[in-house]
This record gives structure tokens, C-alpha cells and sequence, in this order.
């Protein structure tokens, strides 16, 4: 285990931990934010440690801030084979510390790497983000010594915990919330380039609303392509794709309009 010598200064790790509650979220994105989290994990603990912040969203993970190379490599080689300290904690909830990779068993072929790569030893902080949602993630320190890791590193590592957790839950907030602004805003594209089409088919073939976006969904179908597009194509190029109405046994009622419809009124759908 590191000597005394080797210990984490809790004066350090308690002013860090003071300015990380006195950054402004207004100033910092959140990434900005759990990037100064993991580089002030670096600064306070002893040693030549690589920091990194794993985000478990449904089973699927990704590392969304580190302090170097050698935490990246680590975390995507657990990505990859699906196991290791990282993934252990953000699953299971527990702080997971591998003393010397180079006799842990719990996964040797990660161990493995991980010696090759001059990883000796980890220490995994599980991070608490919202389980009803399945989000979860990981405060996650690698070491070039084996053992690297006392008490005074562990309580250091494990106050930093709570700011990862809060700044990682603001980013899958902020994330989410964009996500569903964009399906929104491409929703309301959507709606609007289909009432345009229809307003083309109700001024040529003088039909209501409803007549009109049947026969768009009819045309949808026909050509097998999203209604959205179907609308597209025929407000920039006046084409709309052949339509076949068909009554409820499956026949066509009618006729239907030309591929380019002329100023003759579509069959009844």
C-alpha cells in the first residue's frame, strides 16, 4: 500500500472540493464541469494517477471526461469486453479497487491490458445519477504503482463522488432535453411540409383537408417512403407517387392521379 508520504493531502482534497462547489454551472458546461472534476482528482491524489468519468446509460457506457490517454485506453478495453472495475461499480453501486493488476483475478484479461498499458492499480467510485432512468456511472483512477491507493486516497477519491454524480446527472439531463427538442422541432418540420402538400393537392384538385392527406398517406404507402418525404417531393417538385385507393375488401374504388396530377380532380379514396 503507498507510505504516509504517498498520502492525499486532505487540506488539498478539501480545498478542491471548495472550489468545485463554488464553480458556476452558468460559466462551465457540464463536460467542462466533470472534466474539472476529474482533473482535480488528479491534482490532490498522490502519485502519477490518470483520472476518468464513465456514464452507464441503459447497459450502454462512455467516458465523458478524462485527464489522459492511459484512462481512455482503460475504460474503452473495458467497454469493449463488456467487464472490469469501471463497469463493476457503475452496476453494482460498490467501490471497486483492483490492488495489482497483475494477480487480480475477478478479470484477468482486462488485468492483463491493463499491466501491459502500465496500469498497476484502480480505484472505481461508484457515481448515483438516476436509477429509475438506468443511468449510472463511475469516478474512475489509475495508477502506475501497485497498491496505490490508502485510506486517505480512498476518502479523497470518494468525496470527489458526490460532484461527479450531480455534474454527470446534468449532463444526461441537458442531453436528454436536447434530444427532445430536436425530435420536436423535427416533428413541427414534419407537420409542416405535410400541411403544405396538402394544401398543393386541396388548391389542384379543389378536395378537403381530409381528402387531401389520405391521399398522401395513400401515396406513402404505395411507394413505401415516409409520409414527410412523400409531402416533400410534391411541394418542391409537384409530383405526387401513384396513388391506389382500395375499399375495405381490398379493391381499388378507383382511379388515381397521374404521376405529375393535371388540373382534373383525384377518384374518390
Amino acid at each position: 500500500m503507498a507510505s504516509s508520504s504517498q498520502s492525499a493531502q486532505p487540506g488539498n482534497a478539501a480545498e478542491a472540493l471548495l472550489r468545485l462547489g463554488a464553480l458556476s454551472l452558468r460559466e462551465l458546461s457540464m463536460e467542462s464541469l466533470l472534466q474539472t472534476v476529474a482533473d482535480q482528482v488528479k491534482l490532490v491524489l498522490p502519485g502519477s494517477i490518470e483520472a476518468s468519468v464513465t456514464l452507464l446509460v441503459k447497459e450502454a457506457p462512455t467516458t465523458v471526461a478524462s485527464t489522459g490517454q492511459l484512462a481512455l485506453d482503460l475504460d474503452h478495453v473495458q467497454y469493449e469486453r463488456g467487464h472490469g472495475p469501471c463497469l463493476n461499480a457503475a452496476h453494482t453501486g460498490e467501490v471497486t479497487e483492483i490492488v495489482d493488476t497483475r494477480t487480480d483475478s475477478r478479470w484477468p484479461d482486462y488485468a492483463r491490458r491493463a499491466a501491459e498499458h502500465g496500469n498497476l492499480s484502480s480505484l472505481s467510485i461508484p457515481l448515483l445519477i438516476d436509477e429509475d432512468d438506468r443511468v449510472s456511472g463511475a469516478l474512475n483512477i489509475y495508477a502506475p504503482t501497485p497498491g496505490a491507493f490508502d485510506e486517505d486516497a480512498r476518502s479523497a477519491a470518494m468525496a470527489f463522488g458526490p460532484y461527479a454524480a450531480v455534474a454527470a446527472g446534468n449532463v444526461r439531463a441537458y442531453q436528454s432535453a436536447r434530444d427532445r427538442a430536436d425530435h420536436l422541432e423535427a416533428a413541427m418540420q414534419s407537420r409542416a411540409v405535410i400541411e403544405q402538400a396538402k394544401g398543393v393537392l386541396i388548391e389542384r384538385y379543389k378536395v378537403t383537408p381530409d381528402h387531401a392527406f389520405r391521399l398522401l398517406t395513400l401515396a406513402s404507402m404505395n411507394a413505401n417512403r415516409k409520409l414527410r418525404v412523400v409531402a416533400d417531393d410534391l411541394v418542391r417538385t409537384g409530383e405526387l407517387p401513384t396513388v391506389t385507393p382500395r375499399g375495405n375488401r381490398g379493391r381499388p374504388e378507383g382511379g388515381q392521379p397521374r404521376s405529375r396530377p393535371g388540373p382534373e380532380s383525384p377518384e374518390h379514396c
